[in-house]
């Protein structure tokens, strides 16, 4: 298994495929990365995080059934791998520790 350290764009993908629970494929991953983070999400690229985490353990893939609308084709759906769950969480603790060290930093009010 390859390091599972998370790069950003990684890690918003396997958060939108947890929040898509069983709908998570790749064109409902990209829909999703647009409405949360307001930037367009290229299908090429989420295929390549897609097997990319894949490669490290953090996500796993199945076909579903084959679909008339779709001319026959299946749609491959993701899920979160315990792996990818203990990655996710340590990723949280780590910004959450980072974020608790910022003297006087409070954006309550602020904005």
């Amino acid at each position: 298994m390859k390091g599972t350290n998370l790069g950003e764009f990684e890690e918003l993908v396997l958060l939108t495929i947890a929040s898509l629970a069983s709908e998570a494929y790749s064109v409902a991953i990209c829909d999703e990365l647009e409405k949360y983070t307001g930037r367009t999400a290229k299908l090429g690229v989420v295929h390549s995080v897609l097997n990319r985490l894949e490669e490290k353990g953090l996500a796993k893939s199945r076909l579903g059934e084959a679909s008339s609308t779709r001319g026959g084709k299946r749609k491959r759906f993701y899920e979160v791998s315990h792996t990818g769950k203990v990655a996710l969480t340590k990723s949280k603790e780590v910004r959450e520790n980072i974020w608790r060290n910022i003297p006087g930093f409070n954006l309550e009010g602020s904005i």
